[in-house]
């Protein structure tokens, strides 16, 4: 692509093309997918000339049942909600759907609150990462990506220490609780001027598209790496 391409999702190079997804994840064992969360989680976010008005969790599942149309799905994602309101909201719905891939995404909020603070949202997601853990379920996550270095995040760049924080605190856990992780702090789609919505807090859908081909990167590269393990 030249600047002066129109950039769509049939010729982003960060976007998978849907054969390259598909075959990504062929043969994938997983057959419920659970994502609880925030607005993140839901895929809100203003809609990019060119790209499916559709959230990276619903991507992620559309591609999965390329190769598995029985999958069943579940997003409990609910705009604004905090750490605590997962515990106390989404966590026992996910765990009765019984799923075996399930994604976090939460704490943003927690952040925004006046009195958020840092230790609370490491509890809340400790307990939730533990939760899920011992259902058995596969935990996947990501990190937020580091969108302040642009001109127009200037209003919002006292969160960037906030955010970085957070990110910590994911990366401790998903860790401690043998998650797949995509780290996105210093993707480069975060300097995409056409990234961010008009609220300077959620992406477009041009990056959902992104967002969804680096969670299907991730689940190819973490079957990759289990086939590759030595029988016990």
């Amino acid at each position: 692509m030249t600047d002066n391409d129109i950039r769509t999702e049939a010729n982003d190079p960060m976007v998978l093309p849907p054969e390259e997804a598909h075959r990504l994840v062929a043969g994938a064992p997983w057959q419920r997918y659970a994502v609880l969360g925030d607005s993140i989680a839901r895929g809100v976010g203003d809609p990019s000339p060119g790209y499916a008005r559709t959230g990276w969790a619903d991507r992620v599942a559309a591609t999965l049942s390329s190769s598995n149309p029985a999958l069943a799905y579940l997003n409990t994602g609910r705009i604004g909600a905090t750490t605590a309101q997962l515990r106390t909201e989404q966590l026992w719905q996910v765990l009765d759907f019984e799923p075996d891939l399930v994604h976090v995404n939460c704490g943003g909020n927690d952040l925004f609150l006046p009195g958020g603070n840092l230790d609370d949202l490491r509890t809340n997601l400790d307990a939730l990462f533990g939760a899920l853990a011992r259902s058995g379920a596969q935990i996947c996550t990501f990190t937020l990506a580091d969108v302040w270095e642009v001109e127009r995040m200037l209003p919002m760049r006292p969160m960037r220490d906030r955010m970085s924080a957070l990110n910590d605190i994911v990366r401790e856990l998903a860790g401690r609780y043998d998650a797949i992780l995509v780290e996105f702090w210093d993707h480069p789609v975060r300097r995409r001027p056409d990234l961010m919505s008009a609220d300077l807090i959620h992406f477009t859908t041009s990056g959902y598209a992104v967002v969804a081909s680096e969670m299907v990167r991730a689940l190819h590269n973490h079957l990759s790496a289990r086939a590759e393990e030595p029988a016990h």
